[in-house]
């Protein structure tokens, strides 16, 4: 049915902003992604870090930033000190280094809240689109569209749904949270 691959898809979705934001979260160790998505200021334009430059990770503690403009260097260099991911970058000639600290056990502490709370936002979202999922299938039925079978088979569907997508979200997290604790 349409509503089901529609509900399916936003759930889809959901996960995937979850796994977005989980990958910018700073966990002691280096990687592309805490940094790929901080703005720049370039041209007069807000554009993200990793349209301006490769990033890589040679180390589990090292980012190297090359931007493709090297005129753009001090520009990022600022902007990724303003960023509120507590970093210092490094300028090298050419290059951006930056060492990423360990995490104090404050931090830790604050990063499994903020996991928390984001998991929270993405089951609310969840919970918003099946409600919006089973508005749409009563009104199909109170339009005579489907029977009264059809819809209660179509709401147990999409608890099932909702029921393996928030295990899978509280998944991601605990795994999330175990890295924070290790990182």
């Amino acid at each position: 049915m349409e509503n089901l691959e529609k509900f399916k898809t936003k759930l889809k979705n959901t996960e995937e902003s979850l796994k977005t934001e989980f990958s910018a979260l700073r966990v002691g160790r280096a990687t592309p992604a805490l940094v790929e998505n901080v703005l720049i200021d370039y041209c007069g334009v807000k554009t993200p870090l990793k349209q301006l430059a490769s990033i890589s990770a040679p180390g589990p503690r090292l980012l190297i930033v090359e931007p493709w403009d090297k005129n753009a260097i001090t520009t990022i260099e600022k902007a990724i000190l303003s960023s509120d991911l507590g970093l210092n970058p490094i300028v090298d000639k050419n290059l951006i280094r930056i060492n990423i600290p360990s995490l104090t056990e404050e931090r830790r502490n604050s990063l499994i809240k903020i996991t928390s709370a984001k998991l929270e936002e993405v089951k609310v979202r969840c919970r918003t689109a099946r409600d919006e999922a089973i508005k749409e299938i009563t009104d199909l039925f109170s339009a005579k569209k489907i029977t009264e079978d059809e819809k209660f088979k179509i709401k147990e569907k999409i608890q099932e749904l909702i029921n393996v997508t928030n295990k899978t979200l509280e998944n991601m997290t605990e795994l999330k949270e175990k890295e924070i604790k290790e990182g």
